[in-house]
C-alpha cells in the first residue's frame, strides 16, 4: 500500500520558504497562515486523518513542498501522542500539548532539526522568523485538534485506542 500524499501539492499559489509552503490553515491563533475557508480541510486537517496511514512508512516519496509540511505534521503528531501515553484528562492533554507546541523548535538548516537531509534552510533571517512563527501557528493549531481528536467527551477516543500499543517514532521536533 502506497503512502498517501498532500491534496496541496499542485498548488503553487502559496509562498514557499526553503522548500515547505505557507499552507492556509483554519485557526483562531495568531500567526501569519492566511485563514482557510471554513467549509474546506486545511493541512491539519489532511495530517490528522492520513497519519494513522501514514505514520508506518519509513520511505516516503516526497512530491511536492505541501508533502514536507504534511511529513513535519505527522512527526508532531507522534511527538504530541507519545507525551500522552500516560492517559492524562481532556484538560491535562490540552496542558501537555499547548506547552509542547509552544516549546522552542529547531527549524530546517538548524543542528537539531532531525530531518535536515529532507529540508532545505530559510533563504535569510527574515524568511526563517516566518517560518519560525508559521510552525509554531501550526503546532498550536494541531495541539488543540489533536486533544478533540483524542478525547471525545473527556475520555479518550477510538481514534487514540488503536495508537495505544504502538511505539511511535522518537524523534522530536
Amino acid at each position: 500500500m502506497p503512502a498517501y500524499h498532500s491534496q496541496f501539492n499542485e498548488r503553487t499559489e502559496y509562498r514557499v520558504i526553503g522548500n515547505m509552503v505557507l499552507l492556509p490553515i483554519k485557526t483562531k491563533f495568531r500567526g501569519p497562515a492566511t485563514p482557510a475557508p471554513p467549509s474546506d480541510d486545511d493541512i491539519i486537517d489532511e495530517a490528522l486523518d492520513l497519519f494513522r496511514a501514514n505514520c508506518l512508512f519509513r520511505n516516503f516519496e516526497i512530491k511536492g513542498d505541501a508533502d514536507r509540511v504534511l511529513i513535519y505534521l505527522i512527526l508532531f503528531i507522534s511527538d504530541c501522542l507519545n507525551k500522552l501515553v500516560k492517559n492524562p484528562s481532556s484538560k491535562e492533554a490540552l496542558k501537555i500539548l499547548n506547552t509542547r507546541a509552544t516549546d522552542n523548535f529547531a527549524l530546517p538548516g538548524e543542528p537539531m532539526f532531525p530531518l535536515n537531509a529532507l529540508y532545505a534552510s530559510p533563504a535569510n533571517r527574515n524568511d526563517a522568523d516566518l517560518l519560525r512563527q508559521y510552525l509554531a501557528q501550526l503546532r498550536q493549531e494541531l495541539a488543540t485538534r489533536l486533544v478533540d481528536r483524542v478525547y471525545v467527551d473527556g475520555k479518550p477516543s477510538k481514534w487514540w485506542m488503536c495508537f495505544q500499543k504502538r511505539k511511535f517514532m522518537n524523534k522530536s521536533l
